[in-house]
Parts: C-alpha cells; structure tokens; sequence
C-alpha cells in the first residue's frame, strides 16, 4: 500500500468514532487506497482530562505524523491550529459514527475524485517530480 493515504479515528472500541481529540484515549489508524483498507496502528494514551493542556496536543499530533486526516466528535482551536499546522485535516463527526463506513467514504471519493481537502493531503504527499524541469532544460532554459 505504497500509494495508501492515512487516516486516524479517536476511538475506544476501534469501530466507533467516540472521542474528543483532545481527551482521546487512543486512535485507530488505517492505510487506504481506493481498493484497500489496513488497520496499521492502533495507539493508546489512557485517560487524559479535557482540560487545556497542550503537551498532550503535541504527543497526540506526532503519532499523527504521516495521516492526512483525523476524525473525531470535536476538536478545540488550539487543537485545530497545531493539526493544520502539521497538514492534517481535523474531520468532526457525529458521536458513534462507524469508521467501517467513514473509511468505504472515503475510498469512494479517492475513486471519483477527492474533495478539495483530500486533493490537497494527496499533492503534498507525493514527492516532487525529478523530471519537472526537462522541458525547460530541453529548451535551452539557462539559469
């Protein structure tokens, strides 16, 4: 799943979005291209209070490190700062919503054609193109 976009879900149970981000336990995080789906970690921070402290930002952010997308029932403004800071694209949803059928969404849309936000996640994570600067070099493009 070289080509696979990650996506996190805070959940307790692993089948549920059931978290705040902010006081979330643990994250489910899968792999997906527009055929598969792989659960590739499932991380667990314990019980953590809703209660302003941004250290447990930062750790939660870097086992993030890599996804394109967060889902969870809230996120506060400090929270929603630091995620697009680090180009992950926090995704409030209803409370219980079944990440089974988050993930068949979104390979969906990778199969027709990505919103606005994925298309952006996707274009940063591909490498530059080694040959982007060719053609000006084949026609005679001199510094």
């Amino acid at each position: 799943m070289e080509t696979a976009i990650k996506v996190a879900f805070a959940s307790t149970d692993m089948k549920h979005v059931d978290q705040h981000f902010g006081a979330a336990e643990s994250f489910a995080i899968y792999a997906l291209t527009p055929e598969n789906v792989q659960l590739v970690e499932a991380t667990q921070f314990g019980k953590l209070a809703m209660d302003g402290n941004e250290d447990k930002l930062d750790a939660k952010i870097k086992v993030l490190e890599g996804c394109v997308a967060i889902y969870s029932q809230a996120v506060g403004a400090s929270a929603v700062a630091k995620l697009k800071t680090a180009n992950i694209q926090p995704v409030k949803v209803s409370a219980g919503a079944e990440i089974s059928e988050l993930l068949e969404a979104l390979q969906a849309e990778l199969r027709s054609g990505p919103s606005a936000w994925l298309a952006q996640a996707i274009k940063r994570m591909q490498a530059p193109n080694a040959q982007r600067f060719d053609s000006m070099e084949a026609e005679g493009w001199d510094e």
